[in-house]
């Protein structure tokens, strides 16, 4: 279990964001709650805006300091879709600061195939070996590729283990605001939050965002058999 020591010795500048994150786990009741924290990102041309400002690293910063609160090893594997997928390093203590510049150039800039990003999300769970539940902070600023074919996934995962937390930035995100609300799922398996300003939105607020719904699934989802 990684501890606030832990994070105070190795990784100073998380102390905040964990702290914070604590405070929202525990007003949405899951105090001692595990779970495999994974970042997706949207590598699109309409994103670079984001990576150069910072935004992008400050939600890796961000998830970094929910998983401290959530998963055993406090790593956070990052992975990039555009076109295709694209994964080269986890988010950890002893890498965080500077991790999104030092992958993110080598990352082709694309479209937004969320599909692929969801099978590669998935897998990653599986390979890992996760006993506890995995929690998929999924950030985007614009439409998939496919609707039909999202919402088709998103209506395949909903028997696993794995809660999305879909992240908007920006004004053009109406699909995710409806695909919040999917019907035809074994539980409610997603939630949205929109950070239209990411650098001006507070860390207590999306993690409010986040936690809330992730309790409500994993309720949903003992009872409907998808969590022991």
């Amino acid at each position: 279990m990684i501890t606030l020591a832990k994070v105070e010795a190795q990784a100073p500048g998380l102390v905040s964001l964990a702290k914070t994150a604590a405070v929202s786990l525990h007003k949405s009741g899951l105090g001692g709650q595990r779970a495999a924290v994974q970042l997706v990102l949207d590598h699109s041309g309409s994103m670079q805006g984001y990576y150069a400002n910072g935004s992008v690293q400050r939600l890796a910063e961000q998830a970094l300091g929910l998983s401290v609160n959530l998963d055993d090893d406090g790593a956070v594997p990052v992975i990039y879709f555009g076109s295709y997928v694209e994964q080269y390093d986890d988010a950890r203590l002893d890498n965080y600061t500077g991790i999104i510049n030092r992958t993110h150039p080598r990352v082709h800039w694309g479209s937004t195939d969320y599909v692929a990003a969801m099978h590669a999300a998935i897998s990653e769970y599986q390979k890992s070996g996760a006993t506890d539940p995995a929690l998929v902070i999924f950030q985007t600023d614009g439409e998939p590729n496919s609707r039909k074919a999202v919402e088709r996934a998103l209506k395949d995962a909903s028997s696993l283990p794995i809660f999305w937390a879909f992240v908007g930035f920006g004004g053009r995100v109406e699909f995710l605001e409806k695909l919040d609300d999917l019907r035809g799922r074994v539980v409610d398996n997603a939630s949205f939050f929109h950070a239209r300003d990411p650098l001006a939105t507070s860390d207590a607020d999306l993690y409010d965002g986040i936690t809330r719904e992730f309790a409500g699934w994993l309720t949903a989802a003992r009872t409907a058999g998808v969590l022991r």
